[in-house]
């Protein structure tokens, strides 16, 4: 799992790189950002090499946050071959977005 300050032609060879890309937006200051890091923590030791996790801290990256209308934090965002084909904000469990990586990955 990766916590980076993506700029954003990297953000896009990440998100365009063929393999699944689950993005958190965060902040440093959110408690449920807080409560999500264990999880992602947890579901990177459950997915293989072709999905790849990384987190956006909204505070610092705020074109990201205006190009993908990040209205509240964590915002969850899967990504496809640079399309987005998931979005959810709040925490949930490691087996709840495993299970959506995974529907993703069969659509």
């Amino acid at each position: 799992m990766e916590t980076s300050e993506v700029k954003k032609e990297r953000f896009s060879d990440i998100v365009n790189s063929g393999k699944t890309v689950l993005v958190d937006f965060y902040a440093d200051w959110c408690a449920p950002c807080k409560m999500l890091q264990p999880i992602l923590q947890e579901l990177n030791g459950m997915v293989d090499d072709n999905v790849r996790i990384i987190k956006i801290d909204v505070d610092k990256n705020p074109m990201a946050s205006s190009t993908f209308q990040i209205r509240g934090v964590p915002t969850l965002m899967i990504f496809k071959n640079g399309e987005i084909k998931w979005r959810q904000s709040g925490v949930m469990s490691a087996q709840h977005l495993l299970e959506v990586i995974q529907s993703v990955d069969a659509a």
